[in-house]
């Protein structure tokens, strides 16, 4: 068996229900490209499948049905016979085959996307649910992956749908893409030799995506690896963007939507801001959409510091489809070279400092472990406020005024020892400077902040950098550090 990278804790989860002495089903989900085949096919290459199933995309009912039919002669060697006219005859002749070939040991049962299966009118769940819950749950012989890219489905068809396959799973493995450190693992398993500095940019641009990485060829510039990825003409990655959604969600066309919206403002949307930008009706259909971009890891919600839970806003967190609306929208095929050109671009500048904040709210259990804090009970917002006038007291104990100035924090990390991290994030080619322009704005977010929460905890001053702060008149305020190596902890 191949080494897998990362995976550690899905692999035993794997293990685990393999030897149990109990029929046992598990779901492993997660976006396009994740790798979740290659971890089942790795994982089970020792003892093989008693069946092998995988759902054809896009493709109607008597398709996936002579897929199926295909798969019984494979697995259980039988000649060609009459498809099935249901899903209810094919999951009763797997019913047959699999009690006349019994092993003695575990038997797995791979049906790889499941969701595509499930076309319109063909009753596929109904079936289904009639082999597990009638006879397959009862096997003390059998475990059944059941695995798809379409996190939607999983979670609103299979997870959360009342009938009879509801909590039937005995394990949900979301796969989740890799962090900072299994991606330099990974391209130092391909071959590569290359700095960190230069990995951060590879994941803002690819965000952990395994299948992603792969397309990348060693011995290349990182510009000329981009290029002949996304901008070349027909690049090994051109047309990922459409397939991804699509794969994703039924009704693609109003997740792009939202998504796009949520890309031109970088502190996020609330969901009534989302509404004016897209036009779209304020429904149901609306809520149901940005929670499944939530629970797919597309996009990330938040509450304001001091705001409940009803002001909640969304911020696109998703590298490639931040990359891909920032960049190659417009671009594809104009300039094959056209990373390359960007080298000193104040457009990507921007895009890098936006990403990096995105890099590091995924990472915040590795900023944690840096800060020395990583068993405090912790909660992360982010804050601003407009520039307003607040009610004081004076020293003499009588009402004054004072004004606050407009500011904005993108990361706190309020811990449970009374004290706040106010965390500003800063990539930069070396050590961060801090000016005298930019010392003053940190002191007036700290002093906005104080004003306007009241609160009585400590604030902790922290950056968080690709190389450090300089040491300089204007860095004596700064209270904790992390820099890029802290966030490739493992």
């Amino acid at each position: 068996m191949a080494a897998i990278i990362g995976r550690k804790q899905e692999q035993n989860e794997l293990s685990r229900l393999y030897h149990s002495d109990e029929a046992e089903m598990v779901v492993v989900y997660g976006r396009r490209r994740v790798g979740k085949t290659y971890l089942v096919n790795q994982v089970f290459a020792k003892t093989g499948f008693a069946f092998k199933i995988t759902g054809l995309y896009k493709q109607n009912m008597s398709v996936q049905l002579k897929n199926f039919s295909l798969a019984l002669q494979e697995y259980f060697h039988k000649e060609e016979s009459k498809q099935p006219a249901s899903w209810m005859d094919a999951f009763a002749l797997l019913k047959i085959y699999l009690n006349n070939n019994k092993t003695g040991a575990k038997r797995v049962l791979f049906f790889d996307e499941l969701p595509w299966m499930d076309t319109k009118g063909s009753r596929f769940l109904n079936a289904f649910e009639w082999f597990w819950n009638g006879w397959g749950c009862a096997q003390d012989d059998l475990l059944l992956v059941a695995c798809g890219s379409a996190t939607n489905w999983i979670i609103n068809k299979f997870f959360q749908q009342k009938g009879g396959l509801y909590n039937r799973a005995n394990s949900k493995m979301y796969l989740s893409p890799f962090t900072l450190a299994e991606t330099e693992q990974y391209l130092q398993k391909q071959g590569f030799e290359m700095e960190r500095y230069d990995i951060a940019q590879v994941y803002m641009i690819m965000g952990g995506i395994p299948y992603y990485l792969k397309q990348l060829e060693p011995g290349r510039p990182l510009a000329d690896n981009i290029d002949n990825c996304f901008f070349k003409k027909n690049g090994k990655l051109w047309d990922e963007f459409d397939h991804l959604y699509e794969t994703l969600f039924d009704q693609s066309e109003l997740y792009l939507r939202i998504v796009e919206a949520l890309a031109t403002k970088r502190v996020g949307l609330t969901r009534d801001e989302v509404v004016t930008t897209t036009k779209l009706p304020d429904n149901g259909k609306l809520s149901k959409a940005l929670k499944d971009l939530v629970k797919c890891g597309f996009v990330r919600d938040y509450v304001y510091f001091g705001k409940k839970s009803k002001s909640k806003s969304y911020q696109l967190a998703d590298f490639y489809t931040l990359f891909y609306l920032r960049f190659i929208k417009d671009n594809y095929g104009q300039d094959e070279h056209f990373w390359t050109h960007m080298l000193d671009n104040p457009k990507k500048t921007a895009w890098l400092g936006y990403s990096f904040e995105q890099l590091v709210k995924d990472h915040i259990g590795q900023v944690k472990r840096a800060l020395g804090i990583a068993s405090v009970l912790t909660q992360q917002s982010s804050w601003f406020v407009t520039k307003r006038t607040v009610d004081a007291c004076s020293d003499n104990g009588e009402a004054d005024s004072n004004e606050i100035n407009g500011a904005q924090i993108d990361l706190l990390i309020d811990r449970r020892d009374c004290a706040i991290n106010v965390c500003e994030a800063k990539f930069s080619g070396g050590e961060f400077v801090i000016d005298k322009d930019y010392s003053l704005k940190l002191r007036n977010k700290i002093m906005a902040f104080k004003a306007a929460t009241s609160t009585p905890k400590a604030l902790v001053l922290t950056m968080i950098t690709t190389f450090g702060v300089k040491k300089n008149q204007y860095s004596g305020n700064v209270k904790q550090e992390v820099v890029l190596d802290d966030l490739f902890v493992g």
